[in-house]
């Protein structure tokens, strides 16, 4: 890129291609999120899960839990969500998610953490430029109880075959940019 003297571009994390795997790594994902009654709401809507033990308070409070409970499907969404920026950002597909455990419930008010660790990875013997990588993923809430356990596989480009990202209009923004 040549833009204006004095500008350093400097480039954002671009997540792990296959290369970057090995067999026993763990990746701690960044961020945590606090589960809202919202979320929950949206995430049952969304999905047309009319259990009421989701959405409906006097309902919930009858229950062995006395709250509601938080639909487990945003759990599996939020988890992965949080694992991309680590481990599938660069990813071309994603294979399947294997052996989803909920050990522990989530309610309106946990927060939400996770990490993630390589079980296996391997050439694809169809695709030249990628791989595929196995990991198992697991969340935990703010008390340390384990929320979900999962095992995932995906498909991640190699690093010379990725498509481009970036920022195609930059350059052309930075030099016409006033000093």
């Amino acid at each position: 890129m040549s833009v204006k003297e004095g500008i350093n571009i400097k480039e954002g994390w671009n997540s792990r291609f296959y290369e970057d795997f090995k067999i026993g790594d763990i990746y701690p994902h960044p961020l945590g999120r606090t589960v809202t009654k919202t979320d929950n709401i949206y995430m049952t809507l969304l999905t047309q899960n009319t259990n009421p033990i989701h959405f409906d308070d006097h309902f919930s409070k009858e229950t062995e839990f006395g709250k509601p409970l938080v639909d487990s499907t945003f759990t599996v969404a939020l988890v992965t969500g949080q694992s991309v920026t680590d481990i599938s950002q660069n990813a071309m597909a994603n294979l399947g998610w294997d052996e989803i455990r909920l050990p522990n419930p989530v309610f309106e008010g946990d927060t939400i953490y996770s990490y993630s660790k390589v079980l296996e990875k391997r050439e694809s013997k169809s695709r030249p430029n990628v791989g595929i990588v196995k990991v198992k993923t697991c969340g935990y809430n703010q008390r340390g109880e384990v929320v979900i356990t999962y095992k995932r596989n995906f498909m991640i480009y190699k690093k010379d075959h990725a498509p481009k990202k970036g920022h195609p209009l930059l350059e052309k923004v930075l030099e016409n940019e006033e000093a």
